[in-house]
């Protein structure tokens, strides 16, 4: 019976973190899609627009090494519920805003609160499960970002219309806080309190080792050094499709503002659904006896090289041609929850949360990074197609790291 209650509760943690995801990138899509209005009610230029933006995603990537820190060190469930507090606060205050400086102020806030995401959600996620089952858990807990995204292409326009901008930050901001009452009423006051004996006999051995590892040794590892460099290459990519999609279905394929919101949807739906497929996939065939280095390498492998379709979809004769191709090329997405194992198989356990905020800090800077060279290769080549295969050939290069650079699943001493 304990053993069901803990299965139940563990299950439960992970609904409840892909909600959370679903809430984080659903505030990120609000500001987008809101822009021209408040460019309007506020007369910003495009630098201070392009500044408004950029906000969340300096404080965003700054934090990612800290909370990865205090991920590993704090009690997760007061950590996370903090954080989750901080970031709707500042996205519902975000609509009281009379002034740009506090509006400004309230994305760099809400990218602080936010920076707990995917440090919080695969500290969680490597504590409750064993490594070979952990795919299909990793893989639901970051499918809600992708549905966030989704989401905010359909949710934000209609609550746009019926509210101002201002009703809607506050309406999505505040009306999130409720999910701090299933959080707060369902995780364990203890971490390890839900785990398996996998986690106790790591802890154990985590004890038993002769020396405490310098920070220095943690983050010059080989394995931290590959998977930050292939999921710098992953966000490549994904952030190519969440800042250009649309502008490139508007401008190239002629679509209208309200189908070019609908059609960005879809790529972005099959990406997250993709997510749990490609780690509960992976979870069965290391069910089977398959090596699960090989196993989780490979299913990365087959999700990015569908990113290849990217390519065709830039030569399609019709717009339907190019999203049904854009959409395959979204089943990158298999790769997403196989990357998270990864990392958690590699890391040293007492170390998950800081390997993820250093990984995520190299995904972030991806993240500033493709939309500024994708812009200036437009602007030079007149074209989108250099922008979109210059994140084909990331994907590519992210392989080569995570094969050759990144080496076998399992623990390893940060030496």
């Amino acid at each position: 019976m304990r053993s069901q209650y803990q299965n139940r509760l563990r299950w439960s943690i992970v609904g409840l973190l892909s909600l959370a995801s679903v809430i984080n990138y659903l505030d990120r899509a609000t500001i987008s899609v809101s822009l021209p209005l408040i460019a309007r009610d506020f007369g910003l230029s495009p630098e201070k627009k392009g500044l408004l933006l950029s906000a969340f995603f300096w404080s965003y990537a700054l934090m990612q090494v800290p909370i990865g820190w205090a991920v590993d060190r704090f009690p997760l469930k007061w950590l996370y519920a903090a954080a989750f507090a901080v970031w709707s606060l500042a996205q519902g205050l975000a609509g009281a805003a009379r002034r740009f400086i506090f509006l400004l102020g309230t994305r760099i806030v809400l990218g602080v609160g936010e920076s707990i995401y995917l440090p919080g959600g695969t500290k969680i996620v490597a504590l409750f499960f064993p490594p070979a089952k952990r795919g299909l858990p990793s893989g639901i807990f970051d499918f809600g970002t992708r549905i966030g995204m989704s989401l905010g292409g359909i949710l934000v326009p209609i609550l746009l219309v019926h509210f101002r901008w201002r009703v809607t930050f506050e309406i999505i901001g505040f009306a999130a806080l409720l999910w701090l009452i299933p959080w707060l009423a369902t995780y364990p006051a203890r971490d390890r309190s839900v785990t398996k004996p996998h986690a106790e006999e790591q802890a154990a051995s985590t004890s038993a080792r002769p020396r405490k590892p310098k920070l220095r040794d943690v983050l010059l590892h080989r394995n931290l050094i590959g998977i930050c460099l292939g999921f710098f290459c992953f966000d490549y990519y994904w952030y190519l499709l969440v800042t250009w999609l649309p502008d490139y279905l508007m401008t190239v394929r002629h679509l209208t503002v309200l189908r070019a919101g609908l059609y960005s949807a879809a790529p972005f739906l099959v990406f997250g659904v993709s997510e749990p497929i490609g780690g509960w996939i992976a979870d069965r065939l290391i069910h089977l006896g398959w090596n699960e280095t090989i196993v989780r390498k490979g299913v990365v492998t087959v999700g990015f090289l569908t990113g290849l379709l990217l390519i065709p979809a830039e030569h399609a004769a019709s717009p339907a041609a190019a999203v049904w191709l854009i959409v395959g090329a979204s089943m990158v997405g298999l790769s997403t929850g196989n990357l998270i194992v990864i990392l958690q198989s590699c890391a040293p356990v007492e170390h998950v949360g800081l390997w993820t905020g250093v990984e995520n800090l190299f995904g972030n800077i991806a993240g500033i990074l493709a939309p500024l060279v994708t812009g200036f290769l437009i602007a030079d080549t007149g074209s989108y197609a250099p922008g979109f295969d210059l994140a084909v050939v990331a994907l590519v290069a992210g392989l080569i790291s995570y094969w050759f650079v990144v080496g076998e699943l399992k623990n390893l001493e940060p030496v």
